[in-house]
């Protein structure tokens, strides 16, 4: 007799979707509407390069990646002495959807510069070479919005999530000062949030902008395997995973050495 294969179901997903649709506060933020966003102000250049770019090439992203934002929280634990609870953090942030909400004027800089970088081959008494790399660097006008839905969310995380946002200073590469300038909810996202692309589905909005490959947490997303001094390596589509995504900057000028977008007005 053929033994029963037994076939192991996923937890089923927490949704707070229709509580969160009621005039009551979440975590001291008031109601209603599953988006918690959070404004940043942009207080120095932004740059995050892109996950294909090479250290000498370093084309820069026009907004963070949901996976920044999401490891700005992470690094706001462990700063603000509450590194305890990193864990659950990233096991309900790997859930949690968080949409980018861009400022209205973006200005990128095409920049080559000098670098000090380690030979390919050694030299005998210099680390370090004289080299040129490629750089960019986005100014923006107007505030970064933050958008982490709270559907799938339990209180507590609600709460710890609430309570990190104003120690996040930076985004992208250190140096990308941002300060943080108040949150609120909402139950609909305006034209200025980025948005997943998903096969064979209709978008009725005609928003303007340029698609980039945005990376974000995996469903698998660990502490171990996010942590840069550990040995585990992280696996695509399972810690981390790489998204098709509508960014609502387009292109209004660009010269020699720059290229200024305008998000919808």
């Amino acid at each position: 007799m053929a033994a029963k294969r037994t076939v192991k179901r996923e937890p089923e997903l927490l949704d707070r979707t229709r509580e969160l649709d009621a005039d009551q506060s979440v975590a001291g933020v008031a109601g209603p509407g599953r988006w918690l966003i959070i404004d940043y102000e942009p207080t120095s250049l932004f740059s995050l390069k892109m996950s294909s770019a090479t250290s000498s090439v370093g084309r820069s992203l026009l907004t963070p990646t949901p996976y920044a934002a999401k490891m700005a929280f992470v690094d706001a634990a462990f700063c603000t002495g509450r590194g305890d609870t990193a864990a659950d953090l990233i096991s309900a942030l790997a859930v949690c959807e968080v949409r980018m909400g861009v400022p209205a004027r973006a200005a990128l800089t095409h920049t080559i510069i000098k670098v000090r970088q380690e030979p390919k081959k050694a030299i005998p008494g210099e680390p370090y070479i004289s080299a040129v790399a490629y750089r960019e660097f986005v100014h923006f006008r107007g505030c970064m919005k933050w958008a982490v839905d709270l559907a799938h969310m339990r209180d507590t995380i609600a709460e710890l999530i609430v309570g990190l946002a104003p120690h996040i200073h930076y985004v992208g590469k250190r140096g990308g000062f941002i300060q943080f300038q108040g949150m609120c909810r909402a139950t609909r996202l305006g034209l200025e949030f980025t948005e997943p692309l998903v096969a064979g589905k209709a978008y009725e909005s005609a928003t303007p902008g340029h698609v980039a490959v945005l990376d974000d947490f995996g469903p698998e997303a660990n502490l171990d395997a996010l942590n840069s001094y550990s040995d585990t390596p992280i696996k695509r589509d399972r810690q981390r995973r790489f998204i098709h995504t509508l960014v609502p900057l387009f292109i209004v000028n660009e010269g020699p050495g720059f290229t200024e977008y305008r998000g919808p007005s």
